[in-house]
């Protein structure tokens, strides 16, 4: 069981829902010695795995998260299990599993059990629970980030494949920044949030923690879907990006990572990777949108918590964490007027971003400045935590997308940086494609990214470039160009004798030290995928390329036998490099 690949991938390809939940359960029980405060409530163990053998007594046709374990947060409702939103005198019994979780396990997957939280998800630090504070899964010295603590944890210690949390103002984004996860935090009203304890209803987004974006995307795709029961549900066309976006990043005036040296340096190298990445790098003014995300506490969006649970922590004061009632219990004081000036302040501040988005598709910032220690928020619970917000609170606010990913680790303390992707309402799909790029620049193994639309990536190495003859053959099929790179330096290229029109071979040498060779990436769907193979003549075939950053994705090779006559051309770098040549 310890050698369980305790990933989304990594169950589906074990294929057995049985060994998962096994494999589960013996992780939590040993990991109660070490963090005894990332759950709240465990399915039982016997009906965990009823569920996993009736899967496995159907199989896994028409069941995308065929056996994959999953956790969901405290304020989530799961038919069986108390709801409490980490107040134990706020328990329910729900009598149904929130949308999200029946779409789920409709799919597939298997609940293990509820995690903990920030109370009332009001908190970016994981402490304010009386179940105790998760820790971070590097340190246990540092918070895990709030208020999806205990879900973050869950999926960074390899307790479960994926795990459901809340985003208001980002405990979407730093829990996963904390310990080295993928979080998405989709547009507002693409996951249903009935059965849901609300913070501000009106802003609140259900979100997906996993290993990596491949993975964290396809629960999101599960997961999605408009929801007639859910007032603030919402259908909308996928907003495109393009594949070499203008990346927004922080001037450097904006840049306050509260003396964590270490995370400004990690900011940086994240640029710079993005700028290899073919990305336009475009510093904007972050003050409007710094502006936008004062609003969220220093404005009258506090009142929308205090709607939400203000009358029962009044009632029961004494059994709420002390600086989660006096958040939530200060919005009772504003008025009918404070909520129309915030919300006619919000729209001016949203028109001074318009004129920043004009030069970006999207932005880069880090999503938090720093990391503190758990004695630390203790010391200072509100001015640390707002800290922590510093580059999360405008996301809900001004209704954008994003998805925080992985982007290494501190010097000095080993501590992990995060980065966070932000785009525009209903640009999921594509964010998550830029997100996995830039987490593969740091983290090259990662599992084939298939993009919001189930799409195969592809590597094409010569005719079927663009502007080549038989380029058509994709673009006739929906194909959309990702991005130009290289491959891996072991690569050799050779022209092939007697094909038409001409057409490279592409050939793995280990050992070699080459240039590596121009490639481009195009996203296809999978029935276009296959019906593009179809086509592929002898000696060519399709299998996997290795590209410059690591990763690997589907692409043109050569059968050895085709060599017999060609001419090397690798040192050209690429198939257009060569033809301009005759």
């Amino acid at each position: 069981m310890s050698g369980f690949d305790m990933t989304v991938r990594g169950v589906l390809a074990a294929a057995s829902p049985v060994a998962a939940v096994r494999a589960a359960f013996a992780r939590i029980r040993a990991y109660q010695a070490v963090d005894p405060a990332v759950w709240v409530a465990l399915v039982p163990e016997h009906e965990a795995l009823a569920a996993a053998e009736a899967l496995e007594a159907a199989g896994p046709e028409g069941k995308p998260l065929y056996g994959v374990p999953f956790a969901v947060k405290d304020n989530i409702d799961t038919a069986g299990l108390p709801t409490t939103a980490a107040c134990p005198v706020y328990a329910y019994l729900p009598n149904e599993d929130a949308p999200v979780v029946a779409r789920l396990k409709a799919a597939g997957a298997i609940l293990i059990g509820r995690t903990n939280m920030d109370q009332f998800a009001t908190g970016l630090v994981g402490t304010r629970s009386p179940h105790g504070a998760p820790r971070c899964v590097f340190d246990r010295d540092y918070v895990s980030g709030g208020s999806s603590s205990g879900s973050a944890v869950a999926v960074a210690a390899g307790l479960v494949a994926f795990a459901l949390g809340t985003d208001t103002a980002g405990s979407g984004r730093v829990p996963a920044a904390f310990n080295n996860l993928v979080g998405i935090k989709p547009s507002k009203g693409l996951l249903s949030t009935r059965g849901v304890v609300p913070a501000c209803a009106s802003l609140d987004c259900v979100t997906v923690f996993a290993h990596d974006v491949a993975d964290a995307d396809r629960v999101r795709r599960v997961a999605e879907g408009f929801d007639p029961a859910d007032p603030w549900s919402r259908v909308a066309a996928p907003v495109p990006l393009p594949p070499h976006p203008r990346m927004g990043v922080l001037a450097p005036a904006d840049r306050d990572v509260k003396g964590d040296h270490a995370a400004a340096a990690l900011y940086d190298a994240a640029i710079d990777r993005a700028r290899a990445l073919g990305w336009e790098i475009v510093a904007f003014d972050y003050r409007p949108f710094q502006a936008a995300a004062a609003l969220l506490y220093a404005g009258p969006w506090v009142a929308e918590r205090e709607a939400a649970v203000g009358d029962f922590i009044r009632a029961h004061e004494d059994a709420c964490d002390p600086t989660v009632a006096g958040i939530i219990l200060g919005g009772g004081g504003r008025s009918a007027r404070d909520a129309f000036d915030g919300l006619h302040r919000l729209a001016a501040l949203k028109r001074e971003t318009e004129a920043q988005w004009a030069a970006m598709d999207a932005m880069l910032l880090p999503t938090a400045p720093t990391q503190y220690r758990v004695a630390e928020v203790e010391a200072d619970p509100v001015a640390l935590n707002a800290n922590l917000g510093l580059y999360t609170n405008f996301v809900n606010l001004l209704d954008l997308a994003a998805v925080a990913v992985p982007a290494g680790f501190r010097e000095g303390n080993g501590l992990p940086f995060g980065v966070t992707l932000i785009g525009p309402a209903f640009s999921d799909g594509a964010l998550a494609a830029l997100g996995d790029a830039l987490h593969r620049t740091v983290a090259p193994d990662l599992a084939p990214f298939e993009g919001a639309d189930g799409t195969v990536h592809l590597a094409v190495v010569g005719a079927h470039l663009t502007g080549q003859p038989l380029n058509h053959q994709l673009t006739g099929r929906g194909a959309a160009l990702l991005r130009t790179t290289r491959t891996a330096p072991d690569y050799r290229l050779y022209a092939l004798a007697g094909t038409t029109p001409a057409k490279p071979g592409l050939v793995r040498s280990p050992g070699v030290d080459g240039p590596g060779l121009e490639v481009e990436v195009w996203a296809l769907s999978r029935a276009a995928f296959g019906a593009f193979t179809e086509e592929v003549p002898p000696p060519l075939a399709i299998g996997s390329v290795t590209l410059a950053d690591g990763s690997r994705v589907k692409g043109f090779v050569c059968e050895p036998a085709g060599l017999e006559g060609a001419e090397e051309i690798t040192h050209h770098g690429g198939w257009r490099a060569w033809r301009v040549t005759k």
